[in-house]
């Protein structure tokens, strides 16, 4: 039972120290408390107590925001009763009501916020004016005031951008899982396109074999060999679907791409950067995989002498281009299932595809890199 319970928090864990750290701020209003006298004190230590229960509730219930606008207008009002009636210099506490400010992530919710914050911050020093008590060395609040009124922007800019992030990390994850089941349906048509009619046909010389055992052994030991040839075929068939399976770089099938126009006598050209610095494996194996279909579209259709590969990696953005100077593609080849194909796994990842055709065939692919810029130090 004990293990079932809820483990008490002062703070959520997921902030980590940052939390315990800002209450090195309430030192200072304790010390300016410890000035007043009988009933005056006990009721601004009744108030720096209620306003440290704000500061935990605000951080308690931070994500479900329930209350929250409560508990933040009670922290404020707190602010303006310390800084009018007890010290002026308590309007650092400000600070702390600034930083939950930014947390308001609707515009409407986060600008009427601030506009009653920026009442409150400005009331104590009217208040002071006009009781003739504000003087010139007072003037260095004013600078601190300002910074006050702007931390909540910074706040929910940072934020806005963590939001950011965590969805896009949450989007990559679904494209991952596309890209599985989109590699899982191709498998499964391999497998019954090609392993199935072959395991088909095994089956059914099987049967003939059996029946020719006695009949005809000379036909039956022939079938047995077709069968042989057949098996290996399917053997050899399965080893290049888990290949297929295999996450690979763009640098790893530029040298089977080599490889492969080698062998049928078509010279390779490649240029530009094939490293890919910071481009992610799912962008890299999606690349690969129209890389070694374009360069099998060129083998087997192009009957060209030359083929030409260039990678270029600009700021946001990767782009590849296939180029051969065979004899081009016609018109009603230009849709053919290899391009479908590539087309379904560059829309995972955001990415076009142009072909163009007239003196041999040119591919171009372009794919966005959304680099995330993360700062040091930043607590979610």
């Amino acid at each position: 039972m004990a293990a079932d319970r809820k483990r008490f928090e002062i703070f959520p864990r997921r902030y980590g120290f940052f939390p315990y750290i800002f209450l090195v701020y309430l030192f200072m209003p304790a010390y300016y408390m410890s000035f007043a006298e009988g009933w005056k004190k006990g009721v601004g230590i009744c108030l720096l107590l209620i306003f440290l229960i704000t500061y935990r509730q605000l951080y308690t219930i931070l994500e479900s925001k329930r209350h929250y606008t409560f508990w933040l207008a009670v922290q404020v009002g707190i602010i303006l009763i310390l800084s009018i009636f007890y010290n002026m210099n308590n309007l650092f506490l400000g600070f702390f009501s600034a930083h939950f400010i930014g947390y308001y992530s609707e515009k409407k919710k986060f600008l009427t916020a601030l506009t009653i914050f920026g009442i409150v911050i400005v009331l104590p020093l009217a208040h002071y004016i006009i009781n003739n008590i504000f003087s010139s060395n007072m003037f260095y609040l004013v600078p601190f005031i300002i910074i006050m009124l702007i931390t909540p922007f910074g706040i929910r800019s940072m934020n806005s951008r963590m939001e950011l992030e965590m969805k896009l990390d949450q989007a990559n994850e679904q494209i991952k899982e596309l890209v599985k089941r989109e590699e899982r349906m191709r498998i499964a048509r391999d497998l019954h396109d090609t392993l199935g009619h072959t395991l088909s046909l095994l089956t059914l010389k099987s049967q003939l074999v059996a029946k020719l055992a006695l009949k005809d052994p000379e036909r039956a030991s022939h079938e047995a060999k077709e069968m042989e040839r057949t098996s290996r075929s399917a053997l050899a068939q399965v080893r290049e679907l888990v290949s297929d399976m295999r996450t690979i770089t763009v640098a790893e099938e530029l040298v089977e791409a080599q490889a492969i126009l080698k062998a049928a006598g078509i010279s390779f050209h490649l240029s530009g950067d094939t490293a890919l610095k910071d481009t992610p494996h799912l962008t890299q194996n999606i690349l690969s995989m129209c890389l070694k279909e374009a360069v099998t579209n060129v083998v087997k259709h192009s009957g060209a002498n030359h083929c030409f590969v260039t990678l270029r990696q600009l700021e946001g953005e990767v782009t590849m281009t296939i180029e051969d100077d065979g004899k081009g593609m016609p018109t009603q080849e230009s849709h053919g299932n290899g391009l479908k194909g590539m087309g379904e796994r560059l829309e995972l990842i955001d990415g076009t595809l142009q072909l163009s055709t007239n003196k041999g065939t040119k591919l171009v692919i372009s794919v966005p890199i959304i680099v995330k810029e993360r700062e040091a130090g930043v607590v979610s």
